[in-house]
């Protein structure tokens, strides 16, 4: 896809009824989108993120684009208020990244690609969480990663980015989410509560159990806490429990019912396949 050859135009929601998830399902995108998905996790198999691994100009500036916007959460605290969740402040961050995206993104692209802007931006933004509800979900999250979809079929990047898509740009970007969620007190966006994967995210358990394939650590070592924070800078599954294991408490069974049961799996090779056909069945029917 080049910009010459693509005409673009700005993003408006097609998937309404379960009529409109049946053709979305049939579609090339869909199928594009899950490719894009899995390659990523096959890229970053047996990977640690503090590996030394390649990564271009092009994506260090979407690193410190993130930097960029977290550094905007620090200028705009919480503000006092009656209730505890959603803080209205994350409006004011929010309408900041609104507005400024345009020039964000006019800044990192070619000249050339500046006509996919008005489609880059609608993923982007819509990646960071809903300002009205003050919510953060996994249909957030498949935004950014549709945005770096869009990416590589712009050839901004390249085969030779996949791991650091995941282990760079998508760390950072998880990072960003955590303290957007902590700062502004984020509502989980459709969470199944306790019968749901986590209350915020997916792909980073998928990705992650594809970091964890074939190595020392098995499945069942997730519940042990001490595991969990020694091994979260190396691995992207363990990060989600160990945050999991900072804001919640109780029993790990009560709280993170679906995490304890994959504990149970002996490989994480069934792990990372069976967490796919979770994200076929939930994620992409919930949009």
């Amino acid at each position: 896809m080049s910009s010459s050859s693509h005409a673009y135009v700005p993003l408006k929601k097609e998937i309404k009824t379960m009529g409109d998830v049946a053709k979305w399902q049939k579609s090339q995108a869909f199928k594009e989108y899950l490719a894009f998905v899995e390659t990523l996790s096959a890229s970053v198999l047996g990977k640690k993120i503090t590996d030394d691994i390649q990564q271009t100009e092009n994506c260090s500036k979407l690193v410190e684009i993130l930097d960029v916007l977290s550094n905007w959460i620090d200028a705009i605290p919480p503000v006092d208020q009656p209730q505890r969740f959603g803080n209205k402040a994350y409006r004011t961050w929010f309408d900041k990244l609104t507005t400024n995206s345009e020039e964000i993104l006019k800044g990192m692209l070619d000249e050339k690609d500046w006509p996919s802007i008005i489609e880059l931006q609608g993923y982007f933004n819509d990646g960071f969480g809903n300002s009205t509800r003050i919510d953060y979900g996994t249909g957030h999250e498949m935004n950014f990663a549709a945005f770096l979809c869009c990416l590589f079929k712009l050839r901004y990047l390249t085969e030779v980015d996949y791991e650091a898509a995941v282990l760079r740009v998508f760390e950072r970007y998880l990072t960003l989410m955590r303290k957007l969620q902590t700062v502004y007190m984020m509502e989980p966006a459709g969470s199944h509560g306790v019968w749901g994967l986590d209350d915020f995210q997916f792909l980073p358990f998928y990705w992650g159990s594809s970091q964890l394939k074939g190595g020392a650590i098995k499945p069942n070592a997730l519940t042990d806490p001490a595991i969990a924070k020694n091994t979260s800078q190396d691995f992207m599954f363990m990060g989600c429990v160990a945050y999991i294991n900072e804001v919640k408490t109780g029993p790990f069974a009560e709280h993170s019912n679906v995490l304890w049961g994959i504990s149970s799996v002996p490989e994480w090779s069934k792990v990372n396949s069976g967490l796919m056909k979770m994200y076929k069945a939930e994620v992409n029917t919930l949009l």
